[in-house]
């Protein structure tokens, strides 16, 4: 089986589990037009509500999505097929490559959901900034992919659910997704170390576009060494039983 063919394979799995499309496509779409649509003519911080409550839910959408890749790591091990395929010439690169692309696929499909509800509450921005904007959405969710991979691993099938809602929501809290818990002093700095932060602020289209100081790449590097190398264990312990 080539890449291509297994990635494909992936791909209409993905697209197929209507559990994985209702949480990860409806609910940030409905929560955006029940909380932005009956606030859309407010601001925050200067910021039209909209506008700031379309980033928290791409956020959200997006990183529910790109983790789903996990979900199918914990069943193909529990069924033992994940055994089977590292009997074939499959390797494991691709097979992993394939998950975190089906992720990104789920991902572009939330956010463009989200990107298409901001526009009918009237969330207005240049080509330039959707495009930048989206950029560094793209890379917030870097982390956020190999963390899917380690709790994939790591995680029943059964503790599954529980585990990437839960995990996807706190960090969603964390990082402002349905709200700033702080704007300044120790709580926001703190915020900031956290990368559904930078994820939740990439999403946000106002003034000159988004922005990201050196700090933010600092910390979605930092989480994706972290992550990568707990992932990497966790892969090496779960191949190492066969």
């Amino acid at each position: 089986m080539t890449a291509v063919t297994y990635t494909r394979y992936e791909l209409l799995r993905t697209f197929r589990n209507r559990r994985f499309f209702v949480f990860s496509l409806v609910f940030p779409l409905a929560l955006f037009y029940v909380i932005a649509g009956s606030n859309r003519h407010a601001h925050l911080g200067g910021i039209p509500f909209p506008t700031y409550y379309m980033g928290g839910m791409a956020a959200w959408g997006t990183m529910i999505g790109v983790t789903a890749g996990g979900a199918r790591i914990a069943l193909e091990r529990q069924v033992g097929w994940n055994r089977q395929l590292r009997l074939t010439p499959l390797r494991p690169a691709t097979y992993l490559g394939a998950k975190v692309a089906s992720g990104y696929a789920l991902a572009a499909v939330s956010l463009m959901l989200i990107y298409i509800a901001g526009l009918t509450l009237g969330v207005h921005a240049t080509a330039g900034i959707w495009l930048s904007m989206t950029a560094l959405i793209i890379v917030a969710l870097v982390p956020f992919a190999v963390l899917g991979v380690y709790i994939g691993h790591r995680v029943s099938v059964d503790s599954m659910g529980p585990a990437l809602g839960g995990m996807t929501s706190l960090l969603a809290l964390a990082g402002g997704a349905w709200g700033p818990l702080a704007q300044h002093g120790f709580m926001h700095t703190l915020m900031q170390l956290v990368p559904s932060y930078w994820l939740v602020q990439a999403g946000q289209a106002y003034g000159d576009g988004p922005n990201w100081p050196l700090g933010a790449w600092a910390v979605i590097a930092g989480w994706t060494v972290v992550l990568g190398v707990l992932a990497m264990r966790a892969w090496r312990r779960d191949t190492g039983r066969l």
